[in-house]
């Protein structure tokens, strides 16, 4: 039996908005998004995420979704999707889309037609029915005056929590997943699949003990959400899923610590591995966090990570390990087995912008969310031919046109380390290394990352296969802030090839 595609695939995450504009309107579309995919193949990506498209009313940018089987008229219409599609095939991408299963915006028609599809109760003591906090604060739930009841909502009010113990529920949503697949979609991402199914008794949180092993919020962070999210008995809806998915990629935003993340393979394909994405940069904490999420297998043993480092919702790479340290963490993230996703703008080293003038989202996002810089133009920066609906960050400093092709650019080692992805071996042994160095082997290859400042040995000698940058490795010294791909047993001599 073949390995599926995506098993040791690069998928590049697609923010709509800020990809590329094709009308002038400061606000990327589908068009837009076609007319670059050329820059997504060359990269060597398999597959490209698009993050909502549906339309919405933009509570929480997207992911209020007011009609899951349309595409929003800002970002064009369902044959500009279909174009797509064939445009991406006809480069050898697959297509993921995101896949919002848990809420619906308040504004779908269901919330007015079908209230039974969202969870309802009525409340105690004059308030709420339990204690639960929304993510981003204060109750997940709200009084509806028309129906006197609560309803919940496990984000902002504007985003009702969907009911998937109502067959009904199912029965539409597998029904959105059959939509999409039948348009030509390879697969989804799915996003807060953690929050799929909750207490059916309601039953308050208690209040946390110790900190939870992934950041939350201050507010969201004093309870042990035992109640509220991960229920026991999620399977089932998670296997209507993946029986309208087909052999679809089911790729889940599952917002716990691997051990907690493992049972959701039993139905999907991968994991986000969230410890890694936030631990610091320090080899042993990293060490750690890679520990845990290789330990996650689907059934039969293929790998259940799919690592990241930078997406829409967090500070960017640069920002969050110090921009002397992203080379050595592309040659981590690229160098790790089974699924990898990248950030648009990640591969030429984009950093948080500013807030813009004006705030779109609510939760403070914005600054991860700026354009793609596509030239070095420091108005528009090669996105639109208007005014961005946020300003380019830094386009005279970083742009693909200015890294593609140049020998040393981000970029370039961006397109070798995907390149040399198929000729790691399978799985990954970790291994000891001097104080600030995290080495592991890939079959016959070793990988080794410095994470402190400081040049460290590296824990073997083999052919130089690749470098973060041409010098880093030398006499068994890795620089400061370097990584390393190595051929064991090859010779310690000059390397027949360098990267970048």
């Amino acid at each position: 039996m073949s390995a599926p595609w995506w098993q040791n695939a690069v998928v590049y995450q697609v923010y709509p908005r800020s990809f590329r504009d094709s009308d002038g309107d400061g606000v990327g579309d589908l068009r837009g998004l076609a007319a670059g995919l050329d820059h997504v193949a060359r990269l060597g990506a398999t597959a490209l995420w698009l993050s909502p498209i549906y339309p919405s009313p933009l509570a929480d940018f997207g992911y209020d979704v007011a009609d899951h089987a349309a595409v929003d008229p800002a970002y064009g219409t369902l044959a500009d999707f279909d174009d797509l599609v064939a445009a991406a095939w006809a480069r050898g991408l697959r297509v993921l889309m995101d896949l919002v299963p848990c809420h619906t915006s308040i504004e779908h028609p269901w919330f007015a037609a079908h209230p039974e599809r969202y969870v309802w109760a009525a409340g105690r003591a004059g308030g709420p029915p339990n204690n639960w906090i929304a993510t981003f604060g204060g109750s997940a739930w709200t009084f509806d005056e028309r129906r006197r009841l609560w309803y919940l909502h496990s984000f902002y009010p504007e985003q009702p929590d969907l009911d998937w113990r109502n067959p009904d529920v199912v029965e539409a949503m597998t029904g959105v997943v059959r939509f999409w697949r039948e348009r030509g979609v390879d697969g989804f991402r799915i996003d807060a699949i953690d929050r799929l199914l909750k207490d059916p008794e309601l039953r308050d949180d208690p209040p946390a003990t110790a900190p939870f092993a992934l950041p939350l919020g201050q507010e969201f962070g004093r309870l042990e959400h035992v109640h509220s999210t991960n229920g026991p008995d999620a399977g089932r809806a998670l296997g209507a899923l993946r029986e309208a998915a087909g052999d679809g990629l089911l790729v889940g935003e599952v917002y716990l610590p691997a051990d907690a993340s493992a049972p959701y393979l039993e139905h999907l394909d991968a994991v986000f591995a969230f410890e890694l994405f936030h631990a610091p940069w320090e080899a042993p904490a990293l060490r750690a966090a890679i520990e845990a999420c290789a330990a996650l297998r689907r059934p039969g043993g293929a790998d259940g990570a799919a690592w990241v480092l930078s997406n829409h919702d967090f500070s960017r790479l640069p920002d969050r390990f110090g921009r002397e340290n992203v080379r050595a963490a592309a040659v981590l993230l690229l160098t790790l087995p089974g699924l990898a996703f990248v950030y648009q703008g990640e591969e030429i080293g984009q950093g948080d912008g500013p807030p813009g003038a004006r705030a779109y989202d609510r939760a403070g996002r914005d600054p991860y969310r700026h354009p793609v810089q596509w030239e070095p133009e420091p108005l528009r920066a090669g996105f639109t031919t208007g005014e961005p609906w946020l300003a380019p960050v830094d386009p005279l400093e970083r742009s693909i046109a200015a890294q593609a092709g140049a020998a040393g650019s981000l970029l370039e080692l961006y397109r070798e380390l995907i390149a040399l992805r198929p000729r790691l071996g399978a799985g990954i042994e970790l291994l000891d290394a001097p104080a600030g160095v995290l080495a592991y082997a890939r079959g016959a290859h070793l990988v080794a990352v410095n994470t402190s400042a400081r040049p460290l040995a590296v824990p073997a000698r083999g052919e130089v296969v690749l470098e973060s940058e041409r010098g880093a490795c030398a006499d068994g010294l890795l620089a400061g802030g370097g990584g390393v791909v190595l051929l064991a047993g090859a010779g310690g001599g000059d390397p027949a090839h360098r990267g970048p």
